[in-house]
């Protein structure tokens, strides 16, 4: 269970954003959909993993805190974690077949396609890598307008894609800082070792760069966050939507901090554990919440 990272389940709550922010969610079946279509996501999620780790194994036996990991331990044995691996993203795909859902199937099916490939070439792509990353998390939240019929407006698609990019690259700045791999020489020194001690695409990477990728992804994300919030008709539900500006911008500008001080190699964690970041996020979807369902 410990190799299946059940912590990182919470990207899956994207299944939830678009049925959330249409107004659909207050249907049972709806949300019932949206629950199987999370736990489908995550089985998919802990298979891929499982073989991430089986390929990691040297590398992450001479990382400082992913040694820890079952598989790098030898808690897990490989053959194990590979032949559960192969099982969870192979039933996924197949298992929501039974939701007679087409786009649904298909979006699992290249999530699951997406992430094998990223484990298997893609991660050592400069740039490449983090888009990815990225495009995995924007498919989590298409499968849950998919599965309940909403339609994801443009808005809605750029807003995610620059979170989710925002969050890729936070993680990354902080691998890089953990590693202090941010010079050549650093680059030079690990390979003269021989394995280095992570994927090859950050070591191509500079703290600099992934900064400003960050400042870049934020930006674009706060304007069009704001011009969505105020386009979003008249009434008293308007000021609802307007209101949610504040912590949303708040909710940015706190994980920027976070990244700077060197705590965004774990996303999962700064959601669980960093109690600001989190009242922010329950006033931003407590406002955005009554803009759409009052």
């Amino acid at each position: 269970m410990k190799a299946c990272r059940p912590r990182q389940w919470l990207k899956n709550l994207l299944v939830f954003a678009a049925p959330l922010t249409a107004g659909a969610l207050t249907d049972p079946g709806a949300l019932l959909l949206c629950l199987v279509t999370f736990a489908l996501f995550c089985l998919a999620a802990s298979g891929t993993y499982l073989l991430n780790d089986v390929r990691d194994l040297h590398r992450d036996r001479r990382h400082p805190s992913k040694r820890h990991r079952p598989i790098a331990s030898g808690l897990l044995p490989v053959p194990a974690a590979v032949a559960a691996g192969v099982l969870f993203v192979l039933t996924a795909p197949l298992a929501s077949l039974a939701l007679g859902n087409p786009g649904l199937s298909t979006v699992i099916g290249a999530y699951v396609l997406l992430t094998v490939a990223y484990t298997r070439y893609l991660k050592d792509l400069v740039i490449v890598d983090l888009v990815a990353v990225a495009s995995c998390h924007v498919l989590r939240a298409m499968a849950g307008g998919l599965v309940v019929g909403v339609a994801l407006t443009s808005w809605f698609v750029i807003v995610v894609s620059l979170a989710a990019l925002l969050v890729v690259v936070g993680k990354r700045e902080a691998e890089l800082r953990v590693l202090g791999t941010t010079t050549k020489g650093g680059q030079d020194e690990a390979e003269a070792e021989g394995t280095p001690p992570t994927r090859a695409a950050l070591l191509g990477y500079t703290t600099g760069y992934l900064a400003q990728t960050r400042t870049i992804a934020s930006g674009a994300m706060i304007v069009t966050y704001c011009l969505w919030a105020l386009e979003q008709g008249g009434g008293p539900q308007s000021v609802f939507h307007a209101a949610s500006i504040v912590p949303f911008i708040m909710f940015v500008l706190r994980y920027n901090l976070l990244v700077d001080r060197g705590a965004g190699e774990e996303p999962e964690e700064i959601a669980l554990r960093d109690r600001p970041l989190q009242l922010v996020l329950v006033a931003l979807v407590l406002l955005v919440g009554l803009g759409i369902y009052l």
